[in-house]
């Protein structure tokens, strides 16, 4: 064999040799871990994603989709709108009955109506209910109504004005503008001599015109007292109650009044404080 043909044999010889002892180019090493298998929840191909151990490197999974925020619900509406509504709804199937009075307009407006006065039915008989089961809510137990209840409540009334009454002469006393000319006065006149005889109260009838008093004999002649008292000076006549421990002018009315509501006046303006008894 000739000598060139021997060296191509060893050659290719040691290349053979060469290529089983060097490791191939992908081997994994030993030292190497193997990925994990990619869980496929989401419905992937197993094949492709589990079996084949394509690992971190591979989105195997589907992303989620971005969820999109619900618009927010309207806020419901208030009650007062509600009611406006209602308002507005029946001003206008009125105005259109009116306008057109056709038998189908006249007859929403009314069936409309009707549900109205249904609503405000059931409302005062709620209402009602509902004062008879709190105490606190029922007025009637202040000021009753009932023919029994009011004559009991007036006449408990009554008792507690005398009381007050018999203690008033102590502190308080009475003064009393008249005219002669003011025939008012000659109504009024012998109503406040008759409280102030039954009470023990002390009178200081005053004329504004200068003119005397039948019923008041003992009077004097106004020099500018119901200005110091802050009164108004034309009206006559007039009963002012005067405190005198405080020294202050309470004004009780102008004009005619009975014995019962002077009594009355009295009473509360004395005894009794603003929203206490009405």
């Amino acid at each position: 064999m000739p000598a060139h043909a021997n060296k191509a044999a060893r050659r290719l010889l040691a290349g053979c040799f060469a290529l089983t002892t060097v490791p191939p180019l992908f081997a994994t090493p030993a030292h190497a871990q193997e990925p994990p298998l990619v869980a496929t929840d989401d419905g992937q191909d197993s094949f492709y994603c589990a079996e084949r151990r394509l690992g971190y490197w591979f989105y195997c999974a589907r992303p989620r989709p971005v969820e999109q925020p619900h618009p927010p619900a309207p806020p419901p509406a208030s009650a007062t709108s509600q009611l406006d509504a209602i308002t507005a709804e029946l001003r206008e199937l009125k105005a259109k009955a009116i306008l057109e009075p056709t038998p189908a307009n006249v007859t929403a407006y009314i069936r409309f109506q009707r549900e109205q006065l249904d609503r405000a039915s059931l409302f005062s008989d709620v209402w009602q209910r509902a004062i008879w089961q709190d105490p606190e809510l029922d007025y009637t137990l202040q000021r009753p109504v009932s023919t029994l209840g009011k004559r009991q409540w007036q006449d408990a009334r009554n008792a507690d004005r005398n009381a007050a009454m018999a203690q008033l002469s102590e502190r308080y006393g009475l003064f009393y503008f008249f005219a002669q000319s003011c025939g008012a006065c000659e109504v009024m006149s012998p109503i406040v001599q008759s409280v102030a005889s039954t009470w023990h109260i002390a009178v200081r009838a005053i004329s504004t015109d200068g003119g005397p008093s039948r019923h008041f004999p003992n009077y004097t002649v106004e020099t500018n007292q119901r200005t110091r008292m802050g009164l108004e000076p034309k009206v006559t006549p007039a009963v002012v109650l005067w405190d005198a421990v405080t020294r202050r002018a309470i004004p009780i009315g102008y004009g005619v009044m009975s014995a019962d509501e002077l009594q009355d006046r009295i009473y509360l303006l004395t005894s009794k404080e603003a929203g206490r008894d009405y």
